[in-house]
């Protein structure tokens, strides 16, 4: 009988601290991704945020719009993409990720601004700042840890070559990530917060191993394989409960 899958969602894009401002979420659920800043050497100059050229609210200033990117997650329908790519330094979000399998799913959370009045289709946004699904990787293989990234054949070791830690002078990825051709970055952003961005909904109280208190939006989390089923379901939606 083949397993049903778990998963994993993990914090990632643009937020107040760096680099000093959220992706937007548009009235219909649209939205986007903005990577953070690269803050380490590297091997290869990294895009900038103006060679992306991001669909957002306001122009970016100059001294923004020239700093390089961290481009992780890499998504191959984003620009400057071309595999679905994660890799990460710290053990927090390292250590569940290396918990799943091939066949299971990594997910991709941000939060975002509400950036005008959300639609009657689309009374679940945030009024002001949201937590929101933003994609999802279907594990082509097992991760791997940077050790063994080293050992893989030069074949699998490809499919990494735009990653952004295999750009980093010195590499530094504790795991890293290869998605199936069943990875996606959304169209619709997928709510995870209530009313406000700090109010968990029952996808992180309910289904996943978090219990939604203190500041759930930056912890990873754990989804078993009922609520993988629940989740993948639920992203599939064309409608969510409103606010309230």
């Amino acid at each position: 009988m083949r397993r049903r899958p778990r998963a994993v969602a993990v914090n990632v894009g643009a937020n107040t601290g760096e680099p000093g401002f959220r992706g937007p979420i548009r009235a219909n659920g649209s939205f986007t991704f903005v990577p953070i800043p690269e803050t380490e050497s590297t091997i290869v100059p990294p895009p900038t945020y103006a060679d992306l050229g991001l669909d957002l609210p306001f122009e970016l200033p100059q001294s923004v719009a020239e700093r390089p990117v961290h481009l992780d997650p890499e998504f191959a329908e984003y620009p400057r993409g071309s595999h679905y790519t994660y890799g990460d330094p710290w053990g927090v979000k390292a250590r569940p990720i290396l918990d799943l399998d091939a066949g299971d799913y990594l997910f991709f959370y941000s939060t975002l601004d509400t950036v005008d009045s959300p639609s009657s289709s689309a009374a679940w946004i945030t009024p002001d700042w949201g937590t929101y699904l933003i994609g999802q990787f279907r594990l082509a293989e097992d991760p791997v840890t940077g050790d063994e990234y080293a050992a893989l054949p030069a074949a699998r070791r490809a499919h990494f070559s735009n990653n952004a830690h295999l750009k980093r002078d010195p590499f530094d990825a504790a795991v890293l990530v290869a998605g199936s051709d069943a990875s996606r970055l959304y169209d619709r952003a997928v709510p995870l917060s209530g009313a406000t961005g700090t109010a968990a909904t029952h996808v992180v109280t309910e289904w996943s191993s978090d219990s939604g208190k203190g500041p759930w939006w930056r912890r990873p989390l754990r989804f078993g394989r009922t609520a993988t089923a629940r989740l993948l379901a639920y992203v599939d939606r064309n409608d969510y409960p409103a606010v309230r």
